[in-house]
């Protein structure tokens, strides 16, 4: 799992990825909406695919049957990793 240290708050991933995950946390957000707004084809930032793979968000289905309808939550490992960044040198 993503750990924040010193060095860590170096790395442009690493900050991008708390980034997306306050987005995240702000308000309720939809699979598509995540999409449009975090789909890249840059292959070193890969924000939507590490946050999946670290098990830092997942998929809700909702009401609405549609993949796009569903909504994207932050899992208690994504909730650590955004406390930890804003208690320490990524969040200051």
């Amino acid at each position: 799992m993503l750990q924040f240290t010193p060095s860590a708050s170096a790395d442009p991933a690493a900050l991008l990825l708390v980034q997306f995950l306050a987005w995240v946390a702000d308000q309720p957000r939809t699979y598509d909406e995540t999409m449009s707004a975090w789909r890249t084809s840059c292959p070193r930032l890969q924000v939507w695919e590490d946050a999946t793979a670290e098990g830092l968000v997942r998929l809700e289905a909702g009401v609405e049957a549609t993949q796009g309808g569903t909504r994207v939550a932050l899992t208690g490992a994504g909730c650590s990793v955004l406390a930890a960044s804003a208690e320490g040198p990524v969040g200051r």
